[in-house]
């Protein structure tokens, strides 16, 4: 049955400087997505210009949220029409930083979080009842440098995660080679220093994304600059991190090293990760008892620079964004071996970096 049955919100670059092009992105893309198939169109778009590459839908499933990543620093919040996923504008609050990059709403709807890389700082802000977001009740400004004076000159928040039981934020910052850690104290609407403050990876490794185990016993923490996977043990209570391990997300002496997005199977059984430059989704498979990587194969994405991708609620296909190619892939997820497989189908969208999923 040749069913579109979810809405996938694409966040995109509307002024991509790094390339020479002519072609524009309007913002945020709503297409239409059969997850039999792995098939895509598109819907609509919503005009944005202030580059809204990345995307959080509110747990309710009203809202959708998105950063401004200018030097402005703002995030916006819009309506979803549930019936044809247009999206409307509601309002934009300050970051009070610059070069917001990735945003994360609590499993409570109440907050919203963000990361800034260009300011390194984190920004909490609380969400009214009709979804739209009030001035920020916590900012952190992160401090400090490591070792690689072009990308770690200072502080570069890259991501902001709200661990399983939404008591703890975890922060990577590529700029201090750190995961900081903050309490969330909702009576206040504040970010609190955790009495295990961060985790720490190899320096110079820059770490950019991480995901949780489905049991909540590990996390993966992807890193940057080196092009690395590392695992923490993680403990729920405190959110205390040990290192696991560390494992190279590329074919021996690749150049360039550039990761970018990291996710795990709902079954918790396999690790997928994208890197730039090799142009790939790199599969692990996951010990379930303690929490190592097993390499298992190297997809290409069919395009260039792949940025974020996502794995459908169904755990049945990938959708991988080609950043400077314009694309989006799918690929079908064999659920025993981890491997990818391309479905044929693919859409064009300028510019795209972040994926979304919602059911009709």
């Amino acid at each position: 049955m040749n069913t579109f049955d979810y809405f996938v919100f694409v966040g995109t670059y509307t002024k991509p400087m790094w390339l020479e092009t002519h072609e524009t992105s309007e913002g945020i893309y709503t297409l239409e997505y059969n997850s039999s198939t792995g098939e895509l169109k598109q819907k609509s778009s919503i005009k944005n210009h202030n580059n809204p590459s990345f995307l959080a839908i509110h747990p309710n499933k009203k809202f959708l949220y998105s950063v401004g990543e200018n030097e402005g620093g703002t995030v916006s919040a819009f309506s979803i029409n549930r019936q044809n996923g247009q999206l409307t504008f509601i309002n934009s609050e300050s970051t009070k930083s610059i070069g917001p990059c990735h945003l994360s709403v609590d499993s409570t709807g109440k907050f919203l979080f963000v990361a800034n890389y260009s300011g390194g700082a984190s920004t909490m802000l609380p969400i009214n009842e009709d979804g739209s977001l009030k001035p920020a009740s916590s900012f952190i400004q992160h401090t400090g440098s490591s070792i690689n004076p072009e990308r770690q000159e200072g502080p570069h928040a890259h991501s902001i995660n709200i661990d399983p039981n939404n008591n703890f934020a975890l922060v990577p910052d590529l700029g201090l080679d750190k995961i900081l850690i903050f309490k969330i104290n909702f009576e206040k609407g504040a970010l609190e220093t955790n009495s295990f403050p961060y985790g720490t990876v190899e320096p110079g490794s820059g770490p950019r994304h991480l995901d949780f185990h489905p049991t909540g016993k590990f996390v993966y923490v992807l890193n940057e600059i080196s092009a690395t996977i590392t695992a923490f043990s993680y403990d729920q209570n405190t959110a205390e991190m040990k290192e696991i391990e560390t494992v190279s997300t590329l074919p021996e002496n690749f150049s360039p090293q550039s990761c970018a997005d990291i996710h795990i199977s709902k079954d918790g059984k396999f690790l997928y990760a994208s890197n730039r430059g090799h142009d790939s989704i790199v599969i692990f498979k996951i010990n379930q008892n303690n929490g190592k990587m097993e390499y298992v194969d190297h997809q290409s994405t069919m395009g260039k620079i792949p940025r974020n991708f996502g794995i459908d609620p169904n755990g049945n296909f990938i959708l991988a964004a080609n950043q400077d190619s314009s694309d989006i892939y799918s690929f079908k997820v064999n659920k025993e071996l981890g491997l990818l497989s391309p479905t044929g189908f693919n859409i064009n969208i300028p510019y795209p970096v972040c994926i979304k999923f919602l059911k009709k």
